[in-house]
């Protein structure tokens, strides 16, 4: 009876370092899809990253992903009453500042929120 036990416990054992392994590369896959995921207005995520530095010093309309909205950026930045100056570009982040009524404020955005960055005229 003990080693039925015993054998039980073994293949439980390898169950358990076979269910964590997987976990382990599941996560590692969605890290990598989630930065190299590409967005609606640009077809790869090094298009984007290209546009954003190009327009580094200028101000931009940003358009974020549904569940990624900031408020700032929706109410002040991409509206007549305020603007979004892209300060500087990383393979992660945007660095903006978000000129509203109650003043500026500097935001880290991660590439992967955008859904769109284009001038604002």
């Amino acid at each position: 009876m003990e080693y039925v036990a015993f054998v039980f416990g073994i293949f439980g054992f390898f169950a358990y370092l076979q269910a964590s392994s997987l976990k382990r590369r599941l996560d590692r896959i969605e890290q990598q899809l989630a930065r190299t995921s590409g967005t609606d207005y640009y077809d790869e995520r090094s298009a984007l990253l290209k546009a954003a530095r190009a327009y580094i010093g200028q101000q931009v309309g940003i358009e974020l992903k549904e569940d990624h909205e900031d408020t700032d950026i929706a109410m002040y930045g991409n509206t007549k009453h305020g603007s979004n100056t892209l300060l500087d570009v990383d393979e992660d982040w945007l660095m903006v500042r978000v000129a509203g009524p109650k003043g500026e404020k500097d935001k880290l955005i991660r590439i992967e929120s955008v859904q769109r960055i284009s001038i604002k005229r």
